[in-house]
């Protein structure tokens, strides 16, 4: 029984550096990915940014449309077509 326990000692005494060394990778290895879908969000958030501005730019030519004179509408739509 003693026997068995003095082979594991130094088994589980070496096995702490290598779980040490494997949790810092693994750990250097998730702040990357972090900082990768950080990054990537960012994109993704100024292109959200650039479509909405578009959009609202739509958004007030359609209100202007719907909102202005019918006579006024007719003018421009035949401006546009001649």
């Amino acid at each position: 029984m003693v026997d068995e326990i003095a082979v594991f000692i130094p088994i589980f005494a070496l096995s702490i550096p290598i779980v040490a060394i494997f949790m810092t990778n693994w750990r250097r290895v998730k702040m990357r990915e972090m900082d990768i879908i950080e990054r990537n969000g960012a994109a993704l958030n100024e292109d959200a940014q650039l479509k909405l501005a578009r959009i609202e730019e739509r958004l007030a030519v359609l209100e202007r449309i719907a909102t202005d004179k019918r006579l006024t509408l007719a003018e421009e739509i035949n401006q546009l077509k001649g």
